[in-house]
């Protein structure tokens, strides 16, 4: 059966790709997700994999040739026909062809025992019924695909960071088959169906297109299981072996040492993968019973989960599970975290003769501290959210010419004013009144004011793209990693609108409930340095923005102030220092200080009564 291996989808503005080299010739074997060739588009260069195991068929699209998004590059033969004569050519160098009826009266009766399963399914199917089933390895011959679903308008893939399944595992409907990370969140993806995970088309740390094929699940009759080592120990000589079959399944059982092991694994399916499996084991669900027990108590817990409720110190064992037969999921632990929450507000002093208010701060970042001191003298593969952040910033610094310029600001209006509304704005608005929506505030209005920081540079074009709104990013701390949510419409909301649109993103992003499209599409962003008491530093622009601010811890001391008439006093002032990272392709200094200005105007002036109802 011949297989069409087509140009994927590679972004919502690509529609064209050009064969850069073919990694795979005409005639030669190919494996399930093994790059066929090289593609190059005007926005990324990647590689096409083929969607299944056989043969190079044919070559359509030759090197240098463009291709329209769903051309056909190529067609792959799963081996019923092509590889079925390549066997041929094969047996009889290993074996007379008159001793290959031989080998049929003999292996039976040797091998009757061990091989009366794969015989039973090569009688009653016919050769091309086994052709069919040769290729479900990489189809979804007897069972129900599982594909990645769209995660967002801009999310096209996701890598898989880990299977909480293993082929022979059983699975129910809506659990959580594996853990997949794009480079805007991290998810779980569950089964569509109940059944037995029949085959894994994608191994962990593997890129998979969105629509993609990860796995497989059906009824625990159709085992493909055979099937699914075999890429790993030897992945060219699989089609031929799987080749042979079809026509000499005695020739298979003879001239083939290598299948001697494999009727080991039936009985013990994963001593031989030994090496992959282990450390996946260790976060399936059975190991969660091994520390203090959790497992014995709870139903299946998937290890987001764990982790998830051993950042918020939440004890498994005390919580109910509202997933299929009990299961605990993630909303389960954060609805456990705010009933947590709810009762330290109602225990507030309590909680204040133990963590100080200046301790507070100090609390969250020591919770990973045991984590992290373990890290000491080891080597650990660098996360997802780490891998995106390290190629993003070194990718910032390289395509904009970036710098810093750093204003003095006198919040002292805003500091007083803020003392006074914070509790009655906590209360009707049920949220806190922290600086940092006046902040954002005062730079929304300044980005209106200066559309020539609200823009973006394209140097290929050479053009700028000034925008219409201002869609705001504000930069998160997270357990997992520095996070930029963004704020749509920024320009449209008041100061209370954009505290709880803060408040609301943050919480989110830190407990892993962002969407992807809260994580895109930012014109301008904030960060705010001075949450753990830094005065100043030099951010790195998330492109294609031109600029982002930084907001510096507010702290009192002693300045120099001069009065209406002129004289000149020492005095007690809120202050802080707001470092602007601009592109100079687009900004010059003088536009920068000129929107800086803009900005501290505002600040200074403290001209917030009105929206905050006083």
């Amino acid at each position: 059966m011949a297989y069409s291996v087509t140009l994927p989808e590679l972004g919502e503005s690509v529609t064209e790709g050009t064969v850069t080299r073919w990694l795979k010739q005409e005639g030669d074997t190919v494996e399930v997700d093994e790059p066929l060739l090289e593609i190059s588009t005007d926005k990324v260069d990647t590689e096409v994999p083929s969607p299944v195991a056989g043969v190079v068929a044919r070559i359509v699209a030759r090197e240098d040739e463009t291709v329209e998004v769903g051309g056909e590059l190529a067609v792959i033969d799963d081996g019923s026909g092509g590889e079925a004569a390549g066997g041929d050519r094969q047996e009889p160098a290993r074996q007379e062809p008159a001793q290959q009826e031989p080998p049929q009266q003999e292996a039976p009766q040797q091998e009757a025992p061990r091989r009366e399963a794969p015989r039973e399914e090569t009688r009653p199917e016919p050769e091309p019924a086994r052709a069919e089933s040769a290729p479900s390895a990489g189809g979804d011959g007897g069972g129900t695909p599982v594909r990645l679903p769209e995660l967002g308008e801009s999310v096209t893939e996701g890598t898989v960071t880990r299977w909480l399944k293993q082929v022979g595992d059983t699975v129910e409907v809506d659990e959580p088959l594996l853990e997949i990370s794009t480079d805007k969140v991290d998810t779980e993806v569950p089964s569509p169906v109940a059944g037995t995970v029949l085959e894994i088309n994608v191994r962990e740390d593997e890129t998979v297109e969105v629509g993609g094929q990860l796995a497989v699940v059906g009824d625990r009759g159709a085992q493909p299981s055979d099937e699914a080592p075999e890429p790993k120990p030897e992945p060219k000589p699989e089609p031929r072996q799987e080749a042979q079959p079809q026509q000499e399944t005695p020739a298979r059982q003879e001239a083939r040492p290598e299948p001697r092991p494999e009727p080991r694994p039936e009985p013990k399916p994963e001593p031989r993968p030994e090496p992959q499996p282990q450390p996946r084991q260790e976060a399936r669900p059975e190991p969660a019973a091994a520390p203090s027990g959790d497992g014995a108590g709870t139903p299946y817990v998937t290890p987001l989960v764990r982790k998830l409720a051993a950042e918020h110190d939440i004890d498994l064992n005390t919580v109910t599970g509202s997933g299929v037969g009990g299961r605990i999921r993630k909303q389960d632990v954060l609805a456990a975290v705010e009933e947590r929450q709810r009762s330290a507000q109602q225990a507030a002093p309590r909680q204040e003769q133990a963590r100080p208010a200046a301790a507070a701060p100090a609390a969250r970042t020591a919770e990973p501290a045991p984590d992290k001191a373990g890290l000491r003298g080891t080597v650990q593969k660098a996360s997802r959210i780490r891998q995106i952040t390290a190629a993003k910033t070194k990718e910032s610094l390289q395509i904009s010419a970036q710098l810093t310029q750093v204003h003095e600001v006198d919040v002292t209006k805003i500091a007083t004013l803020r003392q006074r509304a914070k509790a009655a704005f906590r209360e009707r608005e049920g949220v806190n009144l922290t600086f940092l929506p006046f902040f954002a505030k005062a730079t929304v209005e300044a980005l209106k004011q200066h559309p020539n920081v609200n823009a973006s540079y394209n140097e290929e074009t050479r053009e700028i793209t000034y925008h219409g709104a201002v869609h705001l990013g504000i930069a998160v701390d997270t357990e997992r990693g520095l996070l930029s949510v963004v704020i749509q419409d920024a320009d449209e909301l008041n100061l209370a609108g954009l505290a709880h649109r803060i408040a609301d993103l943050a919480e989110r992003a830190r407990t892993n409930r962002v969407t992807p499209d809260e994580l895109t599409g930012g014109t301008f962003t904030i960060t705010n340095i001075g949450s753990n008491g830094a005065l100043f530093d030099t951010p790195i622009i998330v492109q294609p923005q031109s600029g982002m601010l930084g907001t510096g811890a507010v702290v009192k001391r002693p300045v120099v102030v001069t009065d209406a008439d002129g004289n000149d006093a020492i005095a007690i002032r809120s202050m802080t220092y707001l470092p602007l990272t601009y592109d100079h392709r687009l900004i010059d200094g003088a536009d920068a200080g000129r929107f800086i200005t803009t900005i501290k105007q505002r600040l200074e002036e403290g001209n917030f009564e009105d929206e905050l109802g006083l």
